[in-house]
């Protein structure tokens, strides 16, 4: 079995706002300003709307056999397209299960909006039943399927109402949450050149979101509490072993006695 969590980070598709708002040579951060403006004038949000972001980042935290790891998809320089047909293509080759934090809400449609607009196929992505019987009644597009698990959404019952940000509900269970980095500081981070610092965020999220489901599994009963300190040990393990500043900073974070089912060592 193949499971891994996965998260990505978007700025504003700024070629397309300034063709669609006919901005001519505005710079980028003019016109992300005006896609801002015009969205915050027609919702009183300036979020905006999935198909006008565009992935600068993904990350993915891979559980396979007897193996863990957490890294983000390409490299630096990587373009869009390299990037999402990289997430796609493993997909493609492993099947995995996937585990998200409103994946369901927004890192997958950003995902369908910018695959199509690249011209990338998905075939296991998308199949339903048609040519894998087992797709029928356990996708990865179905909400209430187990092959996509958003936690956000899950554990919220399926209510919007219900819902809480990763960030709350890792600290929440003794995890560290979000260090310093948050979705809202992406686009500035990106203008000065740091994406680096994103695809650091970035695996950060997605092992907050794996520690999450590893109590969730616990809870559904897949886990027992020996296996799941077994599985926080080989998190832990993992991520020292690859001695990385921002995960060295989340190892910190994480204290020992913070890293067995319930806080006790």
């Amino acid at each position: 079995m193949h499971c891994f969590s996965f998260d990505i980070e978007t700025v504003p598709d700024v070629e397309f706002g300034r063709n669609y708002f006919e901005l001519g040579d505005l710079p980028d951060d003019k016109v992300a300003t005006a896609m801002s403006f015009k969205r915050q004038q027609e919702t009183g949000s300036e979020f905006l709307p999935l198909h006008q972001h565009r992935v600068v980042a993904i990350s993915v935290a891979l559980r396979s056999g007897d193996n863990f790891r957490v890294w983000s998809l390409g490299d630096e320089a990587s373009d869009e397209a390299d990037l999402i047909r990289r997430f796609f293509d493993g997909i493609e080759r492993y099947s995995p299960d996937l585990v998200s934090w409103n994946g369901s809400g927004f890192d997958l449609p950003v995902l369908h909006y910018r695959a199509l607009r690249h011209g990338i196929q998905a075939p296991r992505y998308w199949e339903m039943g048609d040519n894998d019987r087992d797709f029928k009644w356990n996708n990865y597009l179905s909400r209430f399927h187990w092959r996509h698990v958003d936690l956000m959404d899950v554990l919220a019952g399926f209510q919007n109402r219900g819902r809480a940000s990763l960030d709350q509900m890792a600290v929440l269970l003794g995890f560290p949450g979000k260090l310093g980095m948050s979705g809202a500081k992406v686009w500035d981070t990106y203008l000065a050149g740091g994406i680096r610092e994103i695809r650091d965020y970035c695996e950060t999220d997605v092992l907050n979101t794996w520690l999450v489901y590893l109590r969730f599994e616990y809870m559904r009963g897949n886990l027992d509490a020996a296996a799941l300190d077994g599985e926080f040990k080989l998190v832990r393990d993992t991520i020292a072993a690859m001695d990385e500043a921002h995960l060295n900073e989340f190892l910190e974070a994480w204290p020992a006695n913070q890293a067995t089912a319930f806080g006790q060592e």
